[in-house]
Order: structure tokens, then C-alpha cells, then sequence
């Protein structure tokens, strides 16, 4: 038995699954990310029934109008180029005035979630026909990799008693195909945007997630690709300025509000990007959503996107270690730690004060983290890494998510200290809770994993 047999059993109650889809729909910014990123490929087919190939997916649009701007695709073999919107459900277009909208008239396709019940006549201010794409239920569960709940109760569940009983060899080849599993899907995401923007894109945009762990993780990944990697070297030293600049940071009073040995370090920030400011600066309504509540002062957002500044200057070596074959982990977790910046060591917002001692510019668990979601699935994947490799990695202390699965499957954390020493046992307790508990609504007891356990071998 395998790990992909026990997935074949899980059962929907239709009814139960269709109202938790209707209802689970993110928000329309995440599915624009998740768009631009290439989640949902490249190939789909409009209502009309034509293929429709996306060529190139443009540009973030920074101002009113459509979403994306500079898009080239092909509507049944016919190439096309101009703005593409996006919305989340096809009433959206004339809901939003879109089809009196001049702003909308040279858009050459409308990307829907959920498609009307009536057929909509998705139409310019020139009575022309959009081409519209329907992301189905599927597409978009697949993209999201996101389960239909988002917490189970954390108390043991009935897997308990059969994990308990089987051997340790049972449960560490069970674990192990759990982390292959995930680290597979993990790296087909990754190759999506690959595809969709080349590696080095991909590579930004999954760091500057990284980075943004705990509350940003969305806010970062719309910097990396609104500020885009491309861009910020043409920029040369005012990279820097470019991101802080995008990401909504340099307010015209920060200078007042910030401590005066902070002023000159800003006065370079703001003369950097009153240049870019042009290309690069969004509309209100297009702002970046930052939490900063909540927040412990590392992870603020301020160091968040200085981390990712000094990681723009060390380009070259990172992506050499981060893209090595084999790949080794040490190393890149040592360079990412030893990452400089003669401001954000010491600081933790725009407007602190200097803090007493340096604080890492990246950390050590957030390079762990790039590892384990990112480099190391996509090394396996490419035959840079060996599954054993993967199997010696130690991780650092479990975090809640890791010690709710441990809970939930082996009764307490005492019990489960055996597998949550390591990379890739967390990795597959957090599948295992997906697969699983956050797919069943019963409380456990329809769940068909206890069962299957007592087939393991």
C-alpha cells in the first residue's frame, strides 16, 4: 500500500464540498497572485469552447484599469495583446462598470472563478467580445493546495490507537512517502511559475514568501512580483529604494517620525525613489495589504523587505547556491545567516529606535523554511538531492501547526518527539493533517485513515 492509495479513498459528501468551494473562494488579490505566479498553467479553453494559450502574462497595471497590462495570448491560434482582467465571478464585469469603461476596451481576456448562471455577454464600451476563462473548483483547489478546513480539533484522533500498534519502520516508511508526496507537489508550484517567468522569478517570489512567514507571506510575494527581479537590477543601487518605495514604506512624514540617526539613511531611500517613483508606484486601491500587528519585532515587515534588499545585492551567490547541483544546505544556510545590511542589524522598523544588540538580517529558521517548502522538494525533484539527503535534515523546534498534527495523530507530543526532530517528518505530519483531518467534517469518525493503518505494512 502507498501513500497515493491512501489518498484514493478520501471521500467528499458532494452536497458538503460544493458549499465549502462556493464559500472558500480567497480574496480576488490572492487569486491575482496565484495568477500571475503561473498556479493555474498556461492552457485553458474560453466558454465559447476555443483553446486559449497565455503567452506571456505582462504586468502588474499600478493605476486604474485592468489588472494586468502588456499580456500576449492566443485565442484559438490568434495571437493577442493587451490588458487582461481578472475577477471572481463573471457578474463582476458589468457589476464593476468594466463594459462602459474605456479604461477596458482593449482587453483581450476576462479570468473568472465562478461562472454565472446566465451566460453574460462579456462586452467593451465598443460592443466587442472579451474572451472569458473559467478557473474551475479544481484548478483552483490544486493551485491553493488548501484543504477544506483550516483547523481540526486538537485533541487525538482515532489514528492513535493504530499508529501505536504499528512498528517503527512502518511508521517511518509511512512518514517518508508523506514527504515525498508533498515535497512533489511542492515542487510542481514551483516549476508552474518557472514556466511562467524563468527561475530566477520563481526563486524571488518564493523567498520573498519565505520572508514573510506569519502574517506577509501573501504581502511579500506581491512585492516580488510587482518590484520584480528583472526590474530591481536595472535599477542598480536604487534597488533598495524601489522595493521599500513599491511596497508602500516611504511615506512623505516618515522623516518626521523616525529617530534622527535614522534621517539619512531614509534622505538616500527618498532620493533613490522620487526617480523610479513613476514606474514603480501603485494606486491606493492597489496597495499591498501589510499586517504589522501581531508581529514580533524581527518579523516586521520594514526588515522583511530590507532582508530582501540585501538579498538583490548577493544575487549571483545566493542563486548559485540555491540552484547547485548537488545541493548542499549548509552552505546556503550559512550564507543566508551571514546576509549583511548596516541598517536593518540594528533596526527593526523605519522608525525605531537602534536596537541594543545585531539581529539576523535573514534567520536561521527562515532559511530552514526556504529549504524545506522550496529548494530541497525542487533539488529532489531534479535529481540534485537524494530523499536520504533530505531524510538527515534536522529542523528546528516544532511550530504550532507541526505540534497540532502531532497531537491529533499520535495522542501528545511526548509520543510524537520521535518524528518531530526532522525536516521532512514535519513535512509529512503537516500532509498527513491535510490529507486527512482538515479534509473530514465528522470529527474523525468517517474518516477512513484509522482503518487504512491497520493495512499499513
Amino acid at each position: 500500500m502507498t501513500y497515493g492509495y491512501l489518498l484514493e479513498s478520501i471521500w467528499h459528501p458532494p452536497l458538503a464540498f460544493a458549499e465549502t468551494a462556493a464559500g472558500a473562494l480567497p480574496s480576488e488579490l490572492e487569486l491575482q497572485a496565484l495568477w500571475f505566479s503561473g498556479a493555474f498553467g498556461r492552457d485553458f479553453r474560453t466558454t465559447s469552447g476555443h483553446p486559449a494559450r497565455i503567452v506571456q502574462f505582462g504586468e502588474w497595471n499600478r493605476s486604474a484599469g485592468p489588472d494586468f497590462i502588456h499580456t500576449a495570448v492566443e485565442i484559438d491560434g490568434e495571437p493577442r495583446t493587451g490588458p487582461l482582467e481578472l475577477d471572481p465571478d463573471s457578474a463582476a464585469w458589468d457589476a464593476h462598470g468594466h463594459a462602459t469603461n474605456p479604461a477596458f476596451r482593449d482587453v483581450v481576456l476576462h479570468v473568472v472563478f465562478q461562472a454565472d448562471a446566465r451566460r453574460n455577454f462579456i462586452r467593451t464600451c465598443e460592443h466587442r467580445e472579451v474572451p472569458q476563462v473559467v478557473i474551475s473548483q479544481m484548478q483552483l483547489a490544486d493551485a491553493l493546495n488548501r484543504p477544506l478546513r483550516e483547523v481540526a480539533i486538537a485533541h487525538p484522533g482515532r489514528c492513535v490507537y493504530p499508529l501505536k500498534n504499528l512498528s517503527t519502520g512502518s511508521i517511518a516508511n509511512l512518514l517518508d512517502e508523506a514527504a515525498s508526496h508533498r515535497a512533489s507537489l511542492k515542487a510542481g508550484r514551483f516549476l508552474k511559475t518557472v514556466d511562467a517567468h524563468g527561475c530566477d522569478a520563481a526563486l524571488f517570489q518564493a523567498t520573498a514568501e519565505t520572508l514573510g512567514y506569519r502574517g506577509n507571506s501573501l504581502a511579500l510575494r506581491l512585492l516580488a512580483q510587482r518590484a520584480p527581479l528583472a526590474l530591481l537590477k536595472a535599477e542598480g543601487p536604487a534597488a533598495e529604494a524601489v522595493l521599500f518605495g513599491t511596497a508602500g514604506f516611504l511615506a512623505p512624514d516618515l522623516h518626521e517620525q523616525a529617530p534622527p540617526d535614522t534621517r539619512d539613511y531614509l534622505r538616500g531611500l527618498w532620493d533613490a525613489w522620487w526617480k523610479s517613483r513613476a514606474r514603480f508606484e501603485v494606486t491606493e486601491n492597489r496597495a499591498i495589504p501589510w499586517k504589522t500587528h501581531g508581529q514580533r519585532p524581527a518579523n516586521h515587515p520594514h526588515r522583511r523587505v530590507g532582508a530582501l534588499s540585501a538579498l538583490v545585492k548577493s544575487w549571483p551567490q545566493y542563486r548559485r547556491l540555491a540552484l547547485a547541483r548537488p545541493f548542499a544546505v549548509k552552505p546556503l544556510v550559512d550564507f543566508l545567516h551571514g546576509l549583511e545590511h548596516d541598517f536593518w542589524a540594528t533596526r527593526h522598523t523605519l522608525t525605531s529606535a537602534a536596537a541594543p544588540r545585531r539581529v539576523a538580517v535573514f534567520g536561521r529558521s527562515h532559511a530552514q523554511e526556504l529549504v524545506a517548502n522550496h529548494l530541497a522538494p525542487l533539488a529532489m525533484h531534479e535529481d540534485g538531492m537524494t530523499f536520504r539527503s533530505y531524510q538527515k535534515l534536522r529542523n528546528s523546534a516544532p511550530n504550532d501547526k507541526v505540534k497540532r498534527c502531532a497531537l491529533r495523530l499520535f495522542g501528545s507530543l511526548k509520543a510524537a518527539q520521535p518524528w518531530t526532530r526532522r525536516v521532512c517528518h514535519h513535512q509529512a505530519l503537516l500532509q498527513i493533517y491535510q490529507d486527512f483531518c482538515l479534509e473530514d467534517f465528522s470529527d474523525c469518525a468517517d474518516c477512513p485513515f484509522p482503518e487504512q493503518l491497520l493495512q499499513w505494512k
